[in-house]
């Protein structure tokens, strides 16, 4: 396990406060403010503190403002409903007196059931593939004068490894199918807590949606010509899941308009199961657009 795993694991663990409060650090991912995911992923931490013997298997979440990755995260947990299967709360990620994030999740007790999947497309395995970090290697340089910032970011040490299936160089972007595969999986082998999977996977599917609904307009998700973010996030467990292990996570952007992006993802696992589903909106404003009429 790496530094920066070891560091989420750590920024997932929340100081308790008092009963149904919770606090939270942040990390510089290389964005204007908190990542998303990491705002999902605390969340359902807080709101799974307060649950027993049930496992989370949806969440839906809205970001409201954005997140100042230099204060504390205070996650406020409301306990709707307790019932003999299914258990709800509501969560509130506030900071400076105001929710940045505000997040239903849904749990549930193991109980047998009909069942039925989409198969998973194949694919290369990605023991074929390169990792995303080492096409960044060759695509940066290629472009020596791009901002320090930028190229820390993609160079950095990472907590959840990417190979995708079908690389695109996005400092050349070509507008191309807004669909994607990547395999990720967590650096480093993780307890044997089903929770904590899914809460990692909570973090790790906030990425690559975005850039998803991008591709058709050849645009970049870094750089000063576009203002992106996160409007909402729902993510469903399915089945169980060890996110230490390759997950294929296959995506797709079925429209944009209103300078907002619809971006859907599936989470299968090396046998064919399919444990996850992903969907997200996200802001996609041009900048130097003109105003609406």
């Amino acid at each position: 396990m790496n530094r920066i795993l070891k560091d989420l694991l750590n920024l997932l663990n929340l100081e308790t406060l008092e009963d149904n409060l919770f606090r939270g650090e942040s990390r510089d991912l290389g964005g204007k403010s908190v990542f998303g995911g990491q705002v999902i992923g605390q969340a359902l931490v807080a709101a799974s503190r307060t649950v027993t013997a049930s496992a989370p298997h949806s969440l839906h979440a809205y970001f409201l403002r954005p997140g100042d990755m230099s204060k504390p995260i205070v996650y406020e947990v409301d306990r709707i409903r307790d019932g003999r299967t299914f258990t709800a709360r509501r969560v509130q990620a506030i900071q400076n007196g105001h929710p940045i994030l505000s997040m239903m999740a849904s749990f549930q007790r193991p109980e047998d059931g009909l069942e039925h999947q989409a198969a998973m497309p194949q694919v290369a395995q990605p023991e074929q593939l390169k990792s995303i970090s080492a096409h960044y290697e060759q695509w940066l340089d290629e472009i020596p004068d791009l901002p320090e910032r930028v190229h820390h970011t993609l160079t950095r040490e990472v907590a959840i490894e990417f190979k995708p299936v079908d690389p695109v160089n996005p400092f050349r972007p070509t507008p191309s199918q807004p669909a994607q595969a990547i395999w990720l999986r967590a650096a480093g082998k993780l307890p044997d807590d089903p929770l904590l999977h899914r809460c990692v996977l909570a973090y790790a599917s906030d990425f690559h949606l975005l850039s998803t609904a991008l591709r058709p307009h050849a645009k970049l998700w870094f750089g000063d010509s576009m203002a992106i973010a996160s409007i909402d996030h729902a993510l469903w467990f399915h089945r169980d899941l060890r996110v230490d292990d390759w997950l294929l996570y296959v995506m797709d952007s079925p429209t944009a308009q209103g300078a907002r992006g619809f971006s859907r993802g599936l989470f299968y696992d090396r046998s064919g199961r399919l444990v996850a589903s992903v969907a997200q909106e996200n802001l996609m404003r041009e900048i130097d657009a003109p105003p609406a009429a």
